[in-house]
C-alpha cells in the first residue's frame, strides 16, 4: 500500500474537498484526484460521494479512516524507532497550538521528562487545523487545543474548563469600551459572542491575534482586554491588573485530541501528565 494514498485520503475526509486538500498536500487537484481514483480501485470501493459541495465519507470511507490513521502513525512510529540509537526507547510526539506554548505545553513537558527522563519527546507548536491533521495523519500522539474540530478517527479529552476574563490596568476601568481596549483573537466562537456583547467595538480596537502576546503587550503600555483567567489570576493578585466590573465571562475550554486506539499505554502516560500539569499554580501559566 502506497502511504501517500493513505495520506492522500485522510486529507480529503478532514478539509471535505479534493481542492483543499491538494493545497494541504501541495500537490496539484488531478494528483490528488488520480491517489484518490487508485486508492478506490485498490480497494474496490467508492470512499467518497462526490458533489458540488465537496466531497462525503461513505459508509466504506467511514470504516477506513481508523485504519489508514493507524498504518500512518505506526509507520510513523517505526521511523523514529530505525533512526534512534536504541531501538527500545520510548517515543512520544506532542504539540499544542500557539497560545499554549508558554503556557500548558511547557508545564506538560516538564512533567513529561521528570516523570521519564530517557523518553524521546518532539513537540510542535502550530495552527489548530495542522495540529488536527498531525494527529489525524499519525504524526502527533497527542495535541492540546482550545475548542478542537470533530474529525474522524481522533478522540477528543476535556482538560480543563476554563473562562476567558476582561482585565484592565485601569483600577477604575468599567468596561471594556474604553481607549487602549485590544481584542485578542481567541477563535471564532469567541468572536461571535464578543461581537453579541459588544456590537462594533471589535472594529475600532487594537487587535493581537496572540494570547501571551496580547498580555504582554498589555503589562507595559496598559489597557484592557479579555484573558485565560490562569494567564492573569498573578497579576490580578499582585494589583497590576483588574477585573472589569459589569462585563461578561466567556467560557473557553481546554482539550486534548489523539488517536482512538493506538499506542494506549504511551497515550495514557502523556494523559496523566497532562492532567497533572494542568493542576499546577496559576503562577507557572504567566
Amino acid at each position: 500500500m502506497d502511504l501517500d494514498l493513505l495520506r492522500t485520503f485522510l486529507e480529503i475526509s478532514a478539509s471535505g474537498t479534493l481542492m483543499k486538500a491538494a493545497q494541504r498536500l501541495h500537490v496539484t487537484q488531478a494528483t490528488v484526484s488520480a491517489r484518490l481514483r487508485v486508492l478506490e480501485d485498490e480497494l474496490g470501493v467508492s470512499l467518497f460521494v462526490r458533489n458540488k459541495s465537496g466531497a462525503q465519507l461513505t459508509k466504506e470511507g467511514k470504516a477506513l479512516v481508523p485504519h489508514a490513521t493507524r498504518m500512518l502513525r505506526g509507520w510513523q512510529h517505526a521511523l523514529s524507532a530505525l533512526r534512534s540509537p536504541d531501538a527500545d526507547v520510548e517515543l512520544l510526539s506532542i504539540g499544542g497550538e500557539f497560545a499554549l506554548w508558554s503556557a500548558l505545553l511547557l508545564n506538560w513537558l516538564v512533567a513529561l521528562r521528570r516523570s521519564r527522563p530517557h523518553a524521546v519527546l518532539r513537540t510542535h507548536v502550530d495552527t489548530p487545523a495542522r495540529l488536527l491533521d498531525a494527529v489525524q495523519a499519525g504524526s502527533l500522539d497527542m495535541a492540546i487545543l482550545y475548542s478542537p474540530l470533530r474529525r474522524p478517527g481522533i478522540t477528543t479529552s476535556l482538560v480543563l474548563e476554563e473562562e476567558l476574563v476582561a482585565v484592565t490596568t485601569d483600577q477604575d476601568g468599567s468596561g471594556p469600551d474604553q481607549d487602549g481596549y485590544v481584542y485578542v483573537d481567541w477563535g471564532p466562537d469567541f468572536a461571535a459572542a464578543h461581537d453579541r456583547a459588544f456590537p462594533g467595538l471589535r472594529s475600532k480596537s487594537s487587535y493581537v491575534g496572540l494570547g501571551p502576546l496580547a498580555l504582554r503587550f498589555l503589562l507595559q503600555v496598559g489597557g484592557a482586554g479579555y484573558f485565560r483567567t490562569r494567564a492573569v489570576e498573578p497579576y490580578l493578585r499582585s494589583g497590576q491588573l483588574f477585573l472589569m466590573r459589569d462585563t461578561p465571562r466567556f467560557s473557553f475550554s481546554l482539550y486534548a485530541v489523539s488517536g482512538e486506539r493506538d499506542h494506549a499505554p504511551l497515550r495514557q502516560w502523556a494523559w496523566t501528565h497532562l492532567t497533572a500539569a494542568a493542576a499546577w499554580p496559576a503562577e507557572s501559566w504567566a
